[in-house]
């Protein structure tokens, strides 16, 4: 009986512990009063992990306990799967219309029968960026839009200009990242600018960036096949 009694109390103790712990509202509370009011808390939500509430502060994930004690920045991995559940969920909240991207800003490229749609934001001094564009080389039945996005140094401000204000821009852009011929220095109406200022406006901070026809991002260099499932799981939707 004592023992059957002792397992009771347990019980009563951790449903009243549960009573005093933080819903969304006080989780947000607390989390604004650790990272200050001048930054603005974009969304608060429960997840499944661990009783962790999720804090969204702009493009980036961030995690409180339910009782509002620890302030957690870092990475969620599934072992068993193999997932980065941090990087699936900021990909998530970082999905666009892709419809409002301008893509006349763009340079266009069709291959085979161009279903299969994507844009790409890259630098022209960017060497994952070079390595996508031969990776790039070797997939049809695409059509990839790519905004000259040159964040990394005057230079890529230069070449974007030069590459843009081509009369062939295709060409050009593929001469210099296929080959490493420099654009020749050109004049135009075309600003570099508009892409950048397009880029800080989806939160685009490093490339490649890599935006499908769903919406879905994937921030950063990925190997040829991961994109090719990717672009047929997008296709098949």
């Amino acid at each position: 009986m004592k023992k059957i009694m002792s397992i009771a109390g347990l019980v009563a103790a951790f449903l009243l512990s549960c009573s005093v712990w933080a819903g969304e509202a006080e989780v947000r509370k607390v989390a604004q009063s650790f990272v200050g009011d001048q930054v603005q808390i974009d969304g608060v939500r429960k997840t499944n992990m661990l009783g962790l509430y999720e804090i969204q502060i702009g493009p980036d994930v961030y995690y409180m306990d339910e009782k509002g004690a620890y302030f957690i920045e870092g990475q969620i991995i599934d072992v068993k799967n193999k997932r980065n559940l941090t990087a699936e969920r900021k990909n998530k909240l970082a999905q666009i219309n892709f419809s409002d991207l301008p893509l006349g800003l763009a340079i266009k490229q069709v291959r085979g029968n161009g279903k299969r749609v994507f844009a790409t934001f890259e630098d022209p001094n960017c060497g994952y960026c070079k390595r996508l564009a031969k990776d790039l080389q070797g997939m049809t039945d695409v059509t990839i839009y790519t905004f000259i996005y040159p964040i990394l140094a005057q230079d890529s401000v230069d070449k974007a200009r030069n590459i843009m204000c081509s009369p062939n821009q295709a060409k050009a852009w593929n001469d210099w990242m296929l080959n490493g011929v420099v654009p020749p220095t050109l004049k135009c109406d075309i600003s570099p600018e508009k892409v950048v200022a397009l880029g800080q406006k989806l939160n685009v901070r490093g490339t490649p960036n890599i935006f499908l026809a769903d919406g879905s991002r994937i921030g950063g260099a990925v190997p040829a096949a991961e994109l090719e499932k990717q672009l047929n799981a997008v296709a098949q939707k």
